[in-house]
């Protein structure tokens, strides 16, 4: 791959990061793809391997922020629905308000159904946290599969 393929990839993989925290790009979606474009233009065995070694962290990433934010609802006792709904008011209230928009519009969605829900507002509030922790929980396990990816792309440049 020529030097300048190998900075788009690199620039890729950086807004792919970015989107991780920003949670409004499919931020590893976009780092596991310009490292897959990246070995299959390099292609040879050390491109695959370090290609094996992104997908897999960035599979085992994925599979655990589920599962870890996923218990960590269940224990709040917080549905599933309620953090769509989250979800949904933070994507409008990133473009409403840049950037802080996601989490100001995700947080109130989220007190707002869950005080309708539990007509309590200290119980309410137990569960937006939650909630939050849950979000805090998913960033930084993407993050780290993410950053696992990158750190492989980076071992490959180097052998490659």
């Amino acid at each position: 791959m020529s030097a300048l393929g190998e900075v788009l990839v690199g620039l890729a993989i950086a807004v792919g990061l970015v989107g991780i925290v920003v949670q409004i790009l499919p931020g590893n979606a976009l780092t596991f793809t310009a490292i897959l474009i990246w070995a299959w233009m390099t292609g040879g065995t050390a491109a695959w391997v370090c290609f094996a070694v992104a997908a897999l962290a960035i599979g085992l990433a994925e599979l655990g922020q589920w599962l870890l934010a996923g218990r960590h609802m269940r224990r709040a006792e917080v549905p599933w629905g309620v953090l769509a709904v989250g979800g949904l008011a933070g994507v409008v209230g990133f473009f409403v308000v840049p950037v802080v928009g996601l989490f100001l519009f995700f947080t109130a969605a989220v007190m707002i159904l869950e005080y309708l829900r539990r007509r309590d507002a200290r119980a309410a509030w137990r569960a937006t946290v939650a909630a939050l922790q849950a979000m805090a929980i998913t960033i930084g396990v993407q993050l780290l599969g993410g950053l696992v990816a990158a750190g492989a792309w980076v071992v490959g440049l180097l052998v490659t």
